[in-house]
């Protein structure tokens, strides 16, 4: 009996060492079988170059005549930055193609075009993993909006720094290794202004040498300081502001290489849902929200969050800042349920993984 999750999973493990490169496209993995031994192999390994399929073929040669094909989403169809899939795989003479999900893309048909070729298809393998591991392409390509995770790293009771505003570090360097692999995975790191004013933060990946991702700054009153350690890659700084920034300031940002986005304001501070729209038209397909208070709480009640990670230390600290403000709860009855939620260790804390 042959084990196609077996194959699949192989599939989407090697799609994996595609995070933090191919975006906005999806993660793809792809293994070709035959007589039950692997003689293909491929990802797609950066955005605007060759799919996982193609490098699979070209790896397999002579060998795929005749074989089984393991796709973790249906091969593409239409011409864009490369030439369709479905064409390359009907030429080298696959026999099946068992594909994992659907692919949202409405111009994607791969699946029912092999079909109509006269290939064995079949779909649906592991097909939640899959969706899992395309999560933020599967939101962006739905709503042109990216996938918004919010981080939070906090003590057992539930405090993200001191009274006295100290908060390195609370959490590991197993969980700190963790965040930067995530900054590697994501496309952009989100942060409000009181944190860059009170922590001067990198945000960077250095930690697992990743890419840099890019830097979206909330700052409505743009009182960002011209020396902030965020501003030595100007090019990589989105600052998202309202008509209260001097335009003296926006100007010498503006040359030095930052973009400013100017949003209308929502009770005085940046329309999150707005900023979330404009940050999807410059194809963002994910952002990973890092504080602070003030932001975390309006980003769960103006609904722009999808996903919660909350990273907690062993450590107790008493009076402390709090990691969500303005939430406006009264009721215990009322608070906001994860679903989905799952657990797992990271060195000495724990990560609880959630959705909203």
């Amino acid at each position: 009996m042959i084990s196609h999750k077996k194959y699949m999973d192989i599939a989407l493990n090697l799609a994996e060492k595609g995070k933090g490169c191919v975006s906005p496209n999806p993660l793809v993995g792809c293994i070709i079988v035959k007589r039950g031994n692997i003689v293909g192999r491929g990802y797609h390994k950066k955005y605007g170059e060759s799919h996982a399929e193609i490098n699979a073929l070209k790896a397999a040669g002579k060998k795929a005549n005749n074989a089984t094909m393991y796709v973790n989403i249906e091969p593409c169809s239409h011409w864009g930055k490369t030439s369709p899939c479905t064409e390359k795989i009907v030429e080298a003479g696959i026999r099946e193609v068992v594909v994992g999900m659907e692919d949202p893309n409405s111009l994607v048909d791969g699946y029912k075009e092999l079909k109509f070729r006269g290939l064995k298809t079949r779909i649906g393998i592991l097909r939640d993993k899959a969706k899992k591991l395309n999560e933020n392409y599967i939101k962006y390509m739905k709503t042109k909006k990216p996938f918004i995770i919010l981080k939070l790293a906090m003590s057992l009771d539930g405090k993200i720094a001191t009274s006295s505003g100290d908060s390195k570090y609370i959490t590991s360097r197993a969980a700190r290794k963790c965040v930067h692999q995530l900054r590697n995975d994501v496309d952009a790191v989100m942060v409000g202004i009181n944190t860059i004013t009170r922590d001067n933060p990198i945000l960077d990946s250095r930690l697992v040498k990743g890419k840099n991702p890019k830097k979206i700054i909330v700052d409505s009153s743009l009182k960002i300081s011209e020396s902030s350690k965020i501003l030595k890659d100007p090019s990589k700084v989105i600052i998202a502001t309202t008509k209260k920034a001097s335009r003296k300031k926006i100007d010498k940002l503006q040359h030095k290489g930052v973009r400013i986005l100017i949003l209308k304001p929502k009770k005085g501070l940046v329309d999150l849902k707005e900023l979330v729209k404009e940050l999807g038209k410059s194809e963002i397909a994910s952002v990973i929200i890092e504080g602070g208070a003030e932001l975390s709480g309006n980003a769960i009640k103006e609904e722009i969050v999808d996903k919660l990670l909350i990273f907690t230390a062993p450590k107790i600290i008493g009076n402390g800042l709090n990691p969500i403000k303005n939430l406006g709860i009264k009721k215990v009855n009322k608070a906001i349920k994860l679903k989905n939620i799952s657990t797992k260790n990271i060195g000495k804390d724990f990560l609880v993984e959630g959705y909203l």
